[in-house]
């Protein structure tokens, strides 16, 4: 069976089929998740955290500033981007609406959405329309994958009192992970494999944490806010992509898809800030449910920003074979005068 072949197939597959198949088992045979002992460990929410932590560490060890200056800046640019799309929409419907936001949709929730992005998901489509370049840029991006770029718009915009502190302790093993990849190539080279590994696992873990019944509750609302993150965040980023990095575009598309991570976001921030918590039931619903819409959407974003301005698969296509031929006529002129050298 080509299992694996066929999720492949869907971009970001082995990240929202292991979140679908976890939402799954949650809704209708939760039991099995409650087991107890390396069962629940492993495959409930409650495996979450430490299964995001230790990608983390995989992550930070394929950091390499001095060996990736251009992946640096494209990455940096899109962080960027995506953290003024989530904080500044989120301060502006703080400042509009208050907390609560406009129709069903928290500050809390549309934050979480704008500023967080599907790594997964990028991955897959510059992989297909960009370059190795676009994919080393993942190492900055993966950053805004947790709740670290959520708390730090909140904090930043003062809606959210977020202490420091904790924002060290959210990129605490992306940290790690720089450190020994840095210090060590042979560390670097032997826990780069765990990145693939992993996604499945922290992707099912999380999924085990969502409720189909409550996405089906958080109805349109959780479909607007996917809508609302696929547009405010896409404009941006494809904005930042082609202006400051001078790119086509289509890395920016790819990366405005809301992250599955962000489903844990709103109760990682209500844990450090009190005052979220009446909030944190239906954001992470609607969270769900938009995590989902963005992924179907993105790619198709993407294809039509890749149409419009080009990608690195249209270069390949436009510069055939001419250059070859080229260069087999003059290897092949060249050869009698090699001999005769040899001779």
């Amino acid at each position: 069976m080509k299992i694996l072949a066929t999720v492949k197939k869907i971009p970001g597959g082995t990240m929202v089929v292991p979140l679908l198949l976890g939402a799954f088992m949650n809704t209708f045979f939760p039991n099995i998740l409650k087991l107890g002992g390396f069962t629940t460990a492993v495959f409930s929410s409650a495996g979450a955290n430490s299964l995001v932590g230790i990608s983390l560490v995989f992550i930070g060890s394929q950091l390499r500033i001095r060996e990736a200056p251009e992946a640096l800046k494209r990455g940096s640019v899109l962080l960027l981007a995506k953290f003024i799309a989530g904080g500044g929409f989120g301060f502006l419907v703080a400042k509009i609406f208050g907390p609560t936001g406009f129709l069903g949709l928290s500050v809390l929730a549309v934050t979480s959405c704008i500023a967080s992005g599907n790594g997964g998901l990028y991955m897959a489509l510059v992989s297909d329309y960009g370059e190795a370049t676009d994919v080393a840029a993942l190492s900055i991006l993966n950053i805004k994958d947790g709740p670290f770029l959520t708390m730090l718009a909140l904090g930043a915009t003062g809606v959210a009192h977020i202490p420091f502190i904790s924002l060290i302790a959210a990129i605490g093993p992306l940290l790690v992970g720089i450190v020994l990849g840095n210090l060590d190539k042979d560390i670097k080279e032997f826990l780069k494999p765990g990145i693939d590994i992993i996604i499945p696992c922290f992707a099912f873990a999380l999924g085990a944490g969502i409720n189909f019944k409550s996405i089906l509750s958080a109805g349109m609302s959780g479909i607007l806010l996917g809508f609302l993150c696929v547009l405010i965040s896409g404009f941006v980023c494809i904005l930042f992509d082609r202006l400051i990095n001078r790119r086509p575009g289509y890395a920016g598309a790819a990366t405005s898809a809301a992250s599955g991570n962000s489903v844990a976001t709103p109760a990682a921030v209500a844990l450090i800030d009190k005052s979220w918590h009446p909030f944190v039931a239906t954001a992470t619903a609607q969270l769900a449910a938009a995590v989902v819409v963005t992924a179907i959407l993105v790619p198709f974003v993407t294809a039509f920003v890749a149409k419009r301005f080009g990608s690195e698969k249209d270069k390949v296509k436009v510069v055939p074979e001419a250059p070859a031929v080229g260069a087999k006529k003059m290897a092949t002129a060249s050869q009698p005068s090699l001999t005769h050298s040899n001779n």
